[in-house]
């Protein structure tokens, strides 16, 4: 792990989004409570909660921070659930993973709680969106120039860029 201990304390903030697509007719029946397992919105809610919690234990080299509040928003919208978490820590280093791994296991739960009646649904679009706190400050995705694209190094399309 990275030594975090000479670091200050600051307030932090990380915003991560994703979304699971699935039939309009699954759609349909989440936003009407009527899936068989229970109140999908609200138990995956509770998941993405749980997880930013547990970032830590799951993500082997991400430290354990204290967590001050995590907000897991998820919203059916059209033939796909959309899903947005907000974590916020007064620590020595981001909530990154942490908003990203509520966001995950938000959308896994979705799926879990559905794939009795749609099994082709498709978990996507994960990414950070915004962070703030820290020596590097505010980082948006709006305002990142690139920031979409993505560099894959070592990739077997350009065996130029392992070293």
């Amino acid at each position: 792990m990275v030594e975090v201990g000479a670091k200050p304390e600051t307030a932090r903030v990380a915003i991560a989004s994703g979304s699971i697509a699935m039939a309009p007719e699954t759609a349909k029946e989440i936003a009407a409570g009527r899936i068989g397992k229970g109140d999908v919105l609200g138990v995956a809610r509770l998941a993405g909660i749980q997880a930013a919690k547990r970032a830590a234990d799951l993500i082997p080299l991400c430290h354990p921070l204290r967590i001050t509040g995590v907000d897991v928003d998820l919203a059916v919208e059209g033939a796909s659930v959309r899903i947005t978490a907000t974590v916020r820590a007064f620590d020595r280093s981001g909530v990154e993973m942490e908003a990203l791994t509520a966001v995950s296991a938000a959308a896994l739960t979705v799926y879990d709680m559905c794939k009795a009646i749609d099994r082709g649904m498709v978990i996507a679009d994960i990414r950070l969106d915004e962070k703030r706190g820290g020596k590097s400050g505010t980082w948006t995705r709006e305002a990142t120039p690139g920031a979409v694209r993505t560099q894959v190094r070592g990739s077997r399309r350009n065996p130029a860029k392992t070293r």
